[in-house]
């Protein structure tokens, strides 16, 4: 793991360097994922970082996680509450189904870093892993909607370990990964699957072996790998 966070580490410093930037910022949810992006950026760039929290009719224990992150690593954060401009958009749009209006969470929160980013000459680093990556399990343009991905080729379960590395504290490495979009969503509910699963079939899949789990979940896997294709690709060019 010390190998592993030496490169992203460095990776992260000529990201920097090459574009012109003067520092990396991130959104801080208080999940095991967003820790370890923040924990790495304060390695990186002791000073010219920031970590924004970003409630949207959040579940209030989140932002206590975030900020025990926060005093652990001794990050620079800036609590931004969006749930009023939320409340707006919905007054003024058409009424949309429960996934229109979920999405919009990170969309706003999206809109959030960049204007940050652009005021400081920051990067936006994203926190979503390679399960997550793989499934499409993220917002188009929301919180898929960064610079740099770190984390974009770890499985959660190496997350996880790069997690206890860094000293994220237990509590959130064991608590249950949620993108906070309505109260009680967890990403396995949503997904219908677990990550350990998921995991275990993407790691066997890479390895072109038959995965082992039952294969309604292979196939759930491979269905959702092929229909969120466009969401890991650029816009599609007419040629």
């Amino acid at each position: 793991m010390k190998t592993l966070e030496t490169k992203l580490i460095s990776w992260l410093k000529a990201k920097i360097k090459e574009s012109g930037a003067k520092g990396l910022i991130c959104g801080l949810s208080g999940g095991v994922d967003s820790s370890v992006v923040a924990g790495l950026m304060k390695k990186a760039v002791a000073k010219n970082h920031l970590c924004l929290i970003m409630p949207c009719h959040s579940v209030e224990t989140d932002a206590q996680d975030a900020y025990s992150v926060a005093r652990k690593f001794g990050l620079n954060v800036e609590k931004v509450q969006i749930s009023e401009v939320y409340n707006t958009f919905l007054k003024i749009l058409p009424e949309g189904n429960d996934l229109a209006k979920a999405n919009l969470k990170p969309r706003l929160r999206m809109i959030t870093l960049y204007y940050f980013a652009n005021k400081l000459n920051y990067l936006v680093v994203g926190t979503g892993n390679k399960s997550e990556l793989l499934m499409g399990y993220f917002t188009k343009y929301g919180d898929g909607g960064v610079d740099l991905l770190p984390l974009g080729n770890l499985l959660k379960k190496d997350v996880r370990q790069l997690a206890a590395h860094l000293g994220v504290p237990q509590n959130i490495i064991d608590k249950p990964p949620s993108a906070g979009l309505w109260h009680g969503q967890t990403d396995e509910g949503e997904m219908g699957i677990t990550y350990n699963q998921l995991d275990s079939i993407l790691e066997d899949l890479q390895k072109n072996k038959k995965p082992k789990a039952p294969k309604p979940l292979v196939d759930k896997v491979k269905k959702k790998m092929k229909i969120s294709g466009h969401k890991r690709e650029g816009a599609g060019i007419f040629k």
